[in-house]
């Protein structure tokens, strides 16, 4: 199972910005597993930005990016978005996309099973 992130890039604060994941492999069944968005800053641990289930499209959210990022699916292209609006410089991160096997709605890093590479995003002040 492969996923690649894409579309980071350096935003000013208030911006707006989406970054994507491609997942590809067979042995992964894209509509029926959870995914994710989680984020590390330098120095920091990573941690938990947003996650969507299938099928209901439920999602969940961190307080810290509630009401400003959004969180989508597309099964029929195996990709899931993130789009991040009213970026702060607090949201500069590189931002990881996330898989896991099986279950509901997954906030821990322990709880997804595959990785992207991840994407760099910068908000300036």
């Amino acid at each position: 199972v492969q996923l690649q992130a894409s579309g980071g890039g350096l935003v000013q604060a208030g911006g707006s910005l989406s970054v994507s994941c491609l997942v590809s492999g067979r042995t992964f069944t894209f509509s029926r597993y959870p995914m994710g968005w989680f984020r590390q800053a330098p120095g920091k641990e990573r941690e938990f930005v947003a996650a969507v289930v299938w099928p209901g499209g439920a999602t969940m959210y961190a307080d810290s990016v509630k009401d400003r990022f959004t969180i989508s699916r597309d099964n029929a292209k195996n990709t899931e978005y993130l789009q991040m609006n009213s970026l702060k410089p607090e949201d500069t991160a590189i931002y990881y996309c996330a898989g896991a096997g099986a279950g509901g709605l997954r906030t821990t890093v322990r709880q997804y099973d595959y990785w992207g590479q991840g994407t760099l995003v910068t908000v300036s002040s």
